[in-house]
């Protein structure tokens, strides 16, 4: 069992964010597992990791399921004993043309598949792995947010959102940044830090081509929280170093 160096999870990591925040992790020495709906998946990308000399791992981790759940955990505790960092990055998107204002036409099904995903996964998933992040004396939680969960920025008649209204996937990260609010009240008497990060809008899959940020800025939010020290801060909503408003 090696657990000498810092081991982190990255959900959601064959591509885009997860991949990037997985790079910029193993390059600041790292062991980072990363993930894929399947097995080759995962191989594939933790081979193109480890052509840039990290330290890295393949699972197969769907976060929507029981199963790959629980093996995740079994990997983890039989390979190191402990979890260092966890990045709750996997996400979904309701299906179709994104920027719709659409709120009392949501229908069940996809209130049930983007907060099935970004949120009651992103829960389970972090209560499985628990008992490894408790084992780590140091243990970070970094849930991958957006500033299309904040009330404080929709509430403003003012605000860049008046065009961006889908009240599925906004309102999942407003719910995963109350995850993130009450988790870290909860695990802080175990030294362990828990915010939400906002990448800002870079051009991946979501984001399009035509967003202002590279892939690799947007994961910086993600790697500076899973690095903080115990001055670093908990329980709070992050972009480049700066709070956002809830």
């Amino acid at each position: 069992m090696d657990n000498q160096k810092k081991v982190a999870l990255i959900t959601g990591s064959n591509r885009g964010l997860g991949f990037e925040t997985a790079k910029q992790l193993g390059e600041k020495g790292i062991t980072v597992i990363v993930t894929g709906r399947n097995q080759g998946v995962a191989d594939e990308t933790a081979a193109k990791l480890k052509a840039s000399g990290i330290n890295a791992f393949g699972i197969q981790l769907d976060v929507t399921n029981p199963s790959d759940r629980k093996a995740a955990a079994a990997f983890i505790n039989e390979k190191f004993g402990k979890l260092d960092i966890l990045i709750n990055n996997a996400g979904v998107g309701p299906k179709g043309d994104f920027f719709v204002n659409k709120a009392v036409e949501t229908d069940e099904e996809e209130f049930q598949y983007v907060f099935g995903t970004n949120v009651f996964s992103l829960v389970y998933i972090t209560n499985e792995l628990l008992p490894l992040l408790k084992a780590s004396g140091y243990a970070r939680i970094v849930n991958l947010s957006s500033l299309l969960g904040s009330l404080g920025t929709h509430a403003n008649p003012n605000g860049p959102f008046e065009e961006v209204k889908r009240l599925s996937y906004n309102a999942s990260k407003t719910a995963l940044n109350a995850v993130t609010i009450h988790l870290a009240a909860e695990l802080k008497k175990f030294g362990i830090k828990v915010n939400s990060a906002d990448p800002g809008h870079a051009k991946t899959d979501m984001g399009g081509a035509g967003a202002p940020m590279e892939i690799s800025d947007g994961a910086r939010t993600s790697v500076e929280l899973a690095l903080i020290g115990e001055d670093g801060p908990t329980g709070k909503f992050i972009h480049l170093g700066e709070e956002r408003p809830w």
